[in-house]
């Protein structure tokens, strides 16, 4: 746990949770990831610095994330069972509670955009499949295909999970060290204004159902912002996360119990282990607080700190400072 250190402003994002084996994971893909973490973390800091709305910020922050190929969102997801990339997306403004998502879109560039044209439309909140795909052309957003999106290790990845018959997150343990690539991605962040914001983007499971679709663009699952509490963000196995409505039961034991951020992510995500799920989340409330926690070995994170600068985490402890 941490407090932004001027109080005014706090930033947290994720770029998935899981087995993580420092054995088995090469230096430069490890110091690639962080560096990708750090930079895009810095952007986003530097706007909420600027009086950029933290709705903006959580935006920005993803697209960069589906932009990056080491994590599965945009560009670098995971295929369904049949060899496609279906993409999920949420946004949510703490300030209303307005949202928007979108799930199992094929052709949008950057999920999380559309999502926050659902928003803005105000006129739904979740649009599915070929619809949300339709939608966000009518909208003019970027497009892309399969050339874009699809990455050799995403093709090594589902060959292997057909050759044994499972559907598994990216962090698997079985993965080898060609297949490592890192998850589903969120940012949450309190700006100046004291307005807080979520956002989520996945690719989901490899080797999923056609069709499936999981807890990042399910408002008060795996995304959920309200001023009165905090903004999460959250990554891992997400039928767990829905069944739990992980995002509303943090909340909620906030509003109701008064339990502190840190107490209340804990103990949240301690049902979800429960149930037998694994993960983690990001997130921060309306003091500026910003939690990370996770259950599994490790969780791609990177945060603005005490100090005021960025740390980034892929382990239990945080990654040296770069300077």
């Amino acid at each position: 746990m941490t407090k932004a250190a001027d109080r005014r402003i706090a930033f947290a994002l994720h770029g998935g949770a899981g087995v993580i084996d420092p054995e088995a994971f090469p230096a430069t893909r490890r110091a690639a990831a962080a560096a990708a973490l750090r930079d895009i973390a810095q952007r986003a800091v530097a706007a909420l610095r600027g009086g950029a709305r933290a709705i903006d910020v959580v935006e920005h922050a993803v697209v960069d994330l589906e932009d990056c190929e080491h994590f599965n969102a945009g560009r670098g997801a995971v295929l369904n069972r049949d060899g496609e990339v279906e993409l999920d997306a949420a946004i949510m403004d703490g300030r209303d509670r307005s949202a928007g998502a979108v799930c199992a879109v094929r052709c949008v560039k950057n999920p999380v955009r559309a999502a926050r044209a659902v928003l803005d439309a105000g006129e739904h909140v979740l649009l599915a499949g070929a619809g949300a795909d339709r939608f966000a052309l009518q909208c003019g957003l970027p497009v892309a295909g399969p050339d874009w999106f699809v990455l050799d290790d995403r093709r090594a990845q589902l060959a292997a999970a057909l050759a044994e018959g499972r559907i598994t997150l990216d962090h698997d343990e079985r993965w080898s060290d060609a297949q490592r690539v890192s998850g589903t991605v969120g940012a949450v962040a309190l700006g100046a204004d004291g307005h807080l914001a979520a956002a989520t983007s996945t690719g989901g499971m490899t080797n999923k159902a056609p069709g499936r679709v999981g807890d990042s663009p399910l408002i008060g699952a795996g995304t959920f912002a309200d001023d009165d509490t905090c903004a999460v963000s959250a990554t891992g196995h997400g039928e767990f996360y829905i069944r739990r409505v992980l995002g509303h039961d943090l909340h909620a034991r906030m509003l109701y119990l008064e339990q502190p951020l840190h107490v209340a992510a804990e103990e949240a995500l301690a049902e979800v282990v429960r149930m037998g799920g694994t993960g983690g989340l990001v997130a921060v409330d309306r003091s500026g607080t910003v939690v990370l926690s996770f259950n599994s070995p490790g969780m791609y994170r990177a945060w603005l700190a005490d100090n005021g600068t960025i740390r980034v985490g892929i382990y239990r402890e945080p990654e040296p400072d770069s300077g």
